[in-house]
């Protein structure tokens, strides 16, 4: 078998100069475009990774603060303020002025301050020693004695007490 000359006819050899020319930009067209595809897969890959790291570093966070109010919620609640007020009696106007209700108030928290910082259970437990203790005393001021009713108590993280004033007879 006889392979025809054709790499000296001139037609031939411009074919295959194109071929081979074809061939070797298509190779680095391929080439380009194989890297610019990865580069952009790589620089994903990166963004992706960095929001990863940054999700579970927030996990983290919020599994420790979970954590946190978790231990937190075990511990007793405790009363952190106490809140006096002075309503009027229904029918019964004694007409202070404010100066005397903010004293009387200041009074009658002196009285029950102790039970900052104490436990809620163990004051709602005790509440009728409360109500006695605010009742059953004398507050005087200018050479008259305030007794006071409780109207409502209300035990929480604010201790809430609002009081009648009766004067003394």
């Amino acid at each position: 078998m006889h392979v025809p000359p054709y790499h000296k006819q001139p037609t031939w050899q411009r074919f295959f100069a194109g071929a081979f020319f074809g061939a070797f930009v298509s190779y680095f067209i391929l080439i380009y475009m194989y890297g610019t595809m990865y580069e952009n897969l790589l620089a994903e890959n990166m963004e992706m990774t960095s929001q990863i790291n940054d999700l579970k570093d927030q996990n983290e966070a919020l599994l420790q603060d979970k954590e946190d109010l978790s231990e937190k919620s075990r511990e007793p609640l405790t009363v952190s303020t106490i809140i006096i007020r002075i309503a009027e009696a229904e029918g019964e106007s004694l007409k202070m002025d404010r100066l005397i209700e903010l004293q009387l108030e200041e009074m009658i928290k002196e009285e029950i301050n102790h039970l900052v910082g104490q436990e809620i259970a163990i004051i709602s437990k005790s509440d009728r020693l409360l109500l006695s203790a605010i009742e059953n005393r004398g507050f005087t001021i200018e050479d008259v004695t305030y007794y006071f009713e409780v109207k409502k108590l209300t035990i929480s993280q604010e201790l809430e007490v609002d009081v009648i004033p009766k004067l003394a007879n």
